[in-house]
């Protein structure tokens, strides 16, 4: 599986909020602009502590099973690797979600907070977007939790002709 790249996360970060910029410029000249839902900074900071908890679980009970302690309940590694893919998912997701209400926050403070309606769909937005990046660093968070440790031995030799080599 391979990890998240913040390059990746911030590129399509900025893409979506470049596109969403010029889309809420032009809807706006046609017509009236879309409102930001008050749930979407909601729902992303509801995201964002479920992927936290989730990761201080995990290495709370990694760390006991590290540790040795009596009676430290395991990890099941499919369950951890679910909680990863979902992790990532959402990673990706909430850099897209935040690109979106990012741009939008950009356009309605250079053209529209002359308004108290669009100054509160700005201010949602805004929320929104930190929503988002808390939901990427609880990813991130995760995914370092769940991460195997390397291998000591870089060699591309099979462990089986290691173990008869050391004979």
């Amino acid at each position: 599986m391979r990890t998240l790249r913040i390059r990746t996360l911030a590129g399509l970060f900025v893409v979506a909020a470049v596109v969403s910029w010029a889309g809420s410029r032009l809807w706006d000249t046609v017509g009236t602009l879309p409102g930001v839902p008050v749930a979407a900074p909601i729902v992303l900071a509801l995201i964002a502590v479920a992927l936290f908890a989730t990761a201080l679980s995990l290495r709370s009970r990694l760390r006991a099973q590290r540790e040795r302690r009596p009676g430290a309940k395991g990890v099941d590694p499919l369950a951890a690797a679910r909680a990863v893919v979902f992790g990532q998912a959402s990673a990706l997701v909430a850099s897209l979600v935040a690109g979106i209400y990012g741009g939008a926050c950009v356009y309605l403070i250079m053209y529209k907070l002359d308004m108290a309606p669009r100054r509160d769909q700005a201010i949602y937005a805004g929320t929104a977007v930190l929503a988002g990046i808390a939901v990427v660093a609880a990813a991130i968070f995760l995914e370092r939790v769940c991460k195997l440790p390397e291998d000591d031995d870089k060699s591309t030799t099979p462990p089986d002709q290691r173990r008869n080599a050391s004979r």
